[in-house]
């Protein structure tokens, strides 16, 4: 998407792949669903409140995402697009991201597994 210039896309789709990794965490941590996107923020953000193991940058991520999401799903006009620079941002940081939502995921299956 980067490649192709689809700023709005690559925000999107960052944000959205963060989103369905903490619904799997919240899920698993909590046995719920947790389905709005703010809900989701809420219960991640509760849960890893005193994680030493998310650094900031994580812990910010749904929230700075889905204000990239927000800007390609309704904003019109000038500055209504995705800058390139925070899409390639939002793309690192989402792979990160759901890199330590599936370790945190697998960590927390296998102490239930016991």
């Amino acid at each position: 998407m980067l490649a192709m210039n689809y700023y709005d896309a690559a925000g999107r789709a960052a944000y959205l792949a963060g989103f369905h990794a903490a619904q799997a965490l919240i899920s698993e941590r909590t046995g719920r669903a947790v389905k709005t996107h703010g809900g989701v923020n809420a219960e991640f953000q509760r849960l890893v409140r005193n994680d030493a193991r998310i650094d900031q940058e994580l812990r910010a991520f749904l929230g700075f995402a889905y204000n990239l999401k927000a800007i390609a799903d309704y904003e019109t006009g000038p500055g209504s697009e995705v800058p390139p620079a925070l899409a390639a941002e939002a793309i690192e940081t989402a792979k990160r991201f759901v890199a330590k939502m599936a370790e945190l995921v697998e960590t927390a299956a296998g102490s239930t597994a016991r």
